[in-house]
């Protein structure tokens, strides 16, 4: 008889607080039979596991290619042809230095052409005047003065030292050219130049023009 009255009113019990309710052996609650119970808690995914590795691996950063990115490519550097030919220089002459009772100038070559290129010994030189006729004895050379090579770059200078003395102090007779013919050295080829520098002896006895070596730079 006691177990009849008890067996009721423990159900009753239960239905008063909420529902029972039964849950599955994963653990997420089952709806009862007052309605669904409290939802269970999400689960957050972790990283997926990378393809071939253990779980959460890093994967490696990808490599950039040869040439990617905002790096400037390197200037070519200009290229050495060899000796300097007459068709890639321009002649000038500098302005007179004189020494006691004496004239020195600056005979130039530029490299005005894209390459690099060399010159090396003594250029030549012819006084000649608006015929184009040599008017002067050919300059002598500064043997005894070392030569070397001399290499230009684009845009840059080789020189000679032309000096002699004044025609006045020496007494000899003069001649006052219209130009000079500048060959390069080992070059058949002249650069003409517009000369400004007055008289110049033409007997050869005295006052002849003597030219050195090519050395860097422009003489000034």
């Amino acid at each position: 008889m006691t177990r009849r009255v008890l067996l009721p009113g423990v159900l009753l019990g239960c239905a008063v607080l909420a529902g029972c309710t039964d849950r599955s052996t994963d653990g997420t609650a089952q709806d009862g039979p007052s309605g669904p119970g409290p939802s269970a808690p999400a689960r957050t995914a972790g990283p997926a596991p990378s393809a071939g590795g253990p779980s959460g691996a890093r994967e490696a950063a990808p490599t950039p290619s040869p040439g990617a990115g905002t790096a400037s490519p390197r200037s070519a550097a200009p290229a050495t042809t060899g000796r300097c030919h007459t068709a890639g220089l321009r002649a000038s002459i500098g302005a007179d230095h004189p020494g006691a009772g004496q004239a020195a100038f600056a005979i130039v070559l530029t490299n005005v052409s894209r390459d690099t290129c060399t010159v090396s010994g003594f250029p030549g030189l012819a006084f000649v005047n608006n015929a184009g006729e040599a008017v002067t004895p050919d300059p002598e050379r500064a043997t005894g003065e070392k030569r070397q090579t001399v290499t230009l770059a684009p845009g840059a200078d080789a020189w000679s030292a032309m000096t002699y003395a004044r025609p006045a102090s020496t007494g000899v007779t003069t001649v006052t050219p219209a130009t000079v013919l500048v060959t390069p050295p080992d070059e058949t080829a002249p650069i003409p130049v517009r000369w400004t520098g007055g008289e110049v002896s033409n007997t050869g006895k005295a006052s002849v023009p003597r030219v050195s070596p090519l050395r860097p730079g422009d003489g000034a």
